[in-house]
């Protein structure tokens, strides 16, 4: 396997990790709450840096991270079988995120609170969470993909 996007992967896994995310969760995070931050990183950081001459480098980063995942839920101790299903899942969550994230910079607040309700359950402190995304995205749009792909860049 081809180890050239390591850096964004372990990028995205750290933001995920990052402990303020669930300061205001009252209940205990587990694999999915974390899966689901991790795809919202995800879905921003393809979001931001998706343009023609990025195409075939974004679908390698795309694919490299999604093989990843599959590995970690290996880890994890799932049979063959469930993997498969629940990587169906978690690729058509990745989807549906992937449409509900598209008009968030023009969307107001009330909407992206909306949006992250989708896919975050109520306990989660969303005005912190839409800033924290509006940071993430504005971090994102001030460096350069190659910054990210060469792990330049420290999140």
């Amino acid at each position: 396997m081809n180890n050239n996007y390591i850096h964004i992967y372990n990028s995205l896994v750290k933001l995920t990790r990052n402990k303020v995310l669930y300061k205001n969760h009252t209940n205990q995070d587990t694999f999915s709450d974390r899966l689901i931050f991790f795809m919202l990183h995800f879905n921003f950081f393809l979001k931001v840096f998706k343009n023609k001459e990025n195409k075939n480098i974004l679908q390698e980063i795309h694919d490299y991270v999604f093989k990843q995942l599959e590995l970690s839920i290996r880890e994890i101790g799932y049979g063959d079988q469930s993997i498969n299903k629940k990587m169906k899942d978690y690729l058509n969550l990745f989807y549906s995120m992937i449409d509900s994230l598209h008009p968030w910079e023009t969307s107001s607040l009330d909407e992206k609170s909306s949006i992250l309700r989708r896919f975050l359950d109520e306990n989660y402190d969303t005005p912190f969470l839409i800033d924290y995304f509006d940071n993430y995205r504005s971090n994102l749009l001030n460096n350069t993909l190659n910054s990210y792909i060469k792990g330049v860049i420290k999140t």
